[in-house]
């Protein structure tokens, strides 16, 4: 019989606020100089008293209202009392016994828990002399801690829902996420069993990509198993992973609740969450189309399941699908979603890795796109010219029907013409036709090919076609 993996996650986001958690400094992620962004309160200077940022209480209210959790209606901070240079008051201002959000789903995951605290300063290790120094700039910032049960089975599920939740934030606009900033944190619980009791979780931090957590822990996974199997047992530790070595790394050993010594803050009021009109109903209110939704919306309208995801992962495709299809026919809002997803998506990453500061913008407007859309469906257009079209258009800003016209990319459906091309081809590839007459289907195409090769690529294909079989007939 084999393990069963069980893993949950913890996971802290910087929410996007103007001023940080119980003080007037900026929060701004973008600072580069160090301990600009400080006050006294945030510093813990004696004498100071914290005041509650109530826009961070609304995000997390919005964001518990988003997974369908249970939102607290009385609430209260509590001091989490351990010492670290990073931690200015030698204690945590966070939430133990109330947390503002409780329950709730995403990706099938059970939610525990999502509360609300104060982030630390930063610690930077100089390499080449050995000290660490201390960026208060970070400190106080408001930070999202979200809990998960421990319901995960793999690493690829535990990467999923922090994918998700990540999409989720920056839908909702309380959090950028940016993990490679910091600015959103994943640790995972991690421990393996053959029956249903739960073996012993080691936890996991550091993990500072979604590729690092995966293989962070599918490592812990088989580093346990093959301990277990050598009849030894798991330690319940807080491990680190070094990416360098593909590894994990002893930190501590795994502290419990008891060593922080939480207890209400007295300088903080409790909150009574409906009195403040922070209700379900108002928060709702305030939701945008949140990304299951717009997946799901999606799909009813027959896309691809691979074109909903990235619509809704890159809103910048995704906004402008929305745009072209508003008022469109079934058939046109297919054969843009095809367009966008296919070429003009190749076209701008293209772009994009050449010049990094290229797309602050998408590069096509909803109406060009709708013109290219619709010359291709009055038959005006061919597929492949409407390629070039698209590129022209995204490269140079031309008006689609103007710039055709121009490079004589109009698709040539005069049956005179075509009728003389066909007769040029057949001409010419005497053998090919006598290969389409003996039942051979594959001639058709060459000779179709032939044929809007001599028409560079302006031929109607539909007309061309059945001037072919007509001919050969």
């Amino acid at each position: 019989m084999g393990y069963t993996a069980t893993i949950g996650l913890e996971i802290h986001a910087e929410l996007k606020t103007k001023t940080k958690m119980f003080c007037r400094s900026k929060n701004d992620a973008d600072e580069t100089r160090p301990n600009v962004n400080v006050c006294p309160v945030c510093m813990a200077h004696p004498g100071t008293l914290p005041v509650i940022n109530g826009e961070a209480v609304r995000n997390v209210l919005r964001v518990g209202t988003a997974l369908g959790s249970t939102l607290a209606d009385y609430t209260e901070f509590d001091r989490k009392n351990y010492f670290y240079p990073d931690l200015p008051k030698g204690y945590q201002l966070s939430q133990y016994e109330y947390p503002l959000v409780s329950g709730g789903e995403l990706k099938g995951v059970k939610i525990t828990r999502i509360h609300l605290e104060e982030d630390t300063a930063s610690s930077i290790h100089d390499e080449k002399s050995g000290a660490t120094l201390v960026d208060y700039n970070r400190a106080g910032v408001p930070l999202m801690e979200l809990v998960t049960e421990a319901v995960i089975k793999s690493a690829e599920q535990a990467s999923e829902f922090a994918r998700e939740l990540q999409l989720l934030l920056r839908y909702l606009g309380v959090s950028d996420a940016n993990m490679e900033k910091g600015e959103m944190r994943v640790e995972a619980n991690v421990s393996i069993s053959k029956d249903e009791t739960l073996g012993t979780k080691v936890e996991i931090k550091n993990l500072n990509s979604f590729n690092a957590m995966e293989r962070a822990v599918r490592y812990e996974l088989k580093r346990q198993e093959e301990l277990l199997e050598r009849g030894e047992k798991v330690v319940q530790e807080t491990l680190g992973w070094d990416d360098n070595k593909q590894s994990t790394f002893v930190q501590r050993v795994k502290e419990g609740s008891a060593d922080y010594r939480y207890f209400p803050d007295p300088d903080l009021p409790s909150l009574k969450l409906s009195e403040l009109g922070l209700t379900a109903g108002s928060l709702r209110a305030t939701l945008p189309e949140l990304p299951q939704e717009r997946r799901d919306r999606y799909v009813a309208l027959g896309l691809k399941p691979d074109d909903a995801e990235l619509y809704v992962r890159d809103a910048r495709f995704g906004d402008l699908f929305d745009r072209v299809a508003a008022g469109c026919d079934a058939q046109s809002i297919l054969l843009a979603s095809n367009y966008i997803a296919n070429d003009l998506v190749k076209i701008v990453r293209d772009t994009e890795s050449r010049d990094t500061t290229y797309m602050a913008a998408m590069p096509i407007s909803a109406e060009s796109m709708k013109k290219i859309i619709d010359l291709i469906r009055s038959g005006k257009l061919s597929s492949r010219s409407a390629k070039d079209v698209l590129s022209a258009v995204v490269a140079h800003s031309v008006d689609p029907d103007a710039y055709a016209r121009e490079h004589g990319l109009l698709q040539n459906s005069d049956a005179s013409a075509l009728e003389a091309a066909v007769d040029a081809v057949m001409a010419q590839n005497q053998a090919v036709v006598a290969d389409l007459r003996a039942g051979k289907s594959a001639a058709l195409e060459f000779l179709l090919g032939q044929c809007m090769k001599t028409l560079r690529g302006t031929g109607n294909p539909e007309m061309l076609r059945e001037i072919l079989k007509r001919k050969t007939l």
